[in-house]
């Protein structure tokens, strides 16, 4: 039983390393996303000050825009993704450490 005691001991300090990465990789991650949602709306208003000036309808400048910065969008949905990924990743870590610091309450109580 102590083995077990150990082991879980072990899996929790490993868990929360990986937290520890994890919560220093997230700073990045939000500034890559809020740098990719910059360039998409600095893309996006320029190309729609262009298309206004060559004398498209207005109604149908945003779309036209829209199309011409699909590499931006790319670029932010990418990052949106990303920054998501890792918080979803975070939580699940949390709950495996939840689930193993349970483990080693009842195992210290035996």
């Amino acid at each position: 039983m102590e083995h077990n005691v150990i082991n879980i001991a072990n899996a929790i300090d490993h868990k929360i390393k990986q937290l520890e990465i994890m919560r220093a990789e997230i700073k990045g991650r939000a500034t890559s996303k809020a740098t990719a949602i910059s360039e998409y709306d600095k893309a996006l208003t320029k190309h729609m000050i262009l298309l206004r000036e060559k004398g498209n309808p207005v109604t149908i400048v945003e779309k036209l825009a829209k199309g011409e910065c699909w590499s931006e969008r790319y670029d932010m949905e990418l990052a949106d993704g990303m920054y998501k990924s890792l918080i979803s990743n975070m939580t699940c870590i949390q709950a495996e450490l939840n689930g193993l610091q349970s483990i080693n309450r009842h195992l210290s109580e035996l």
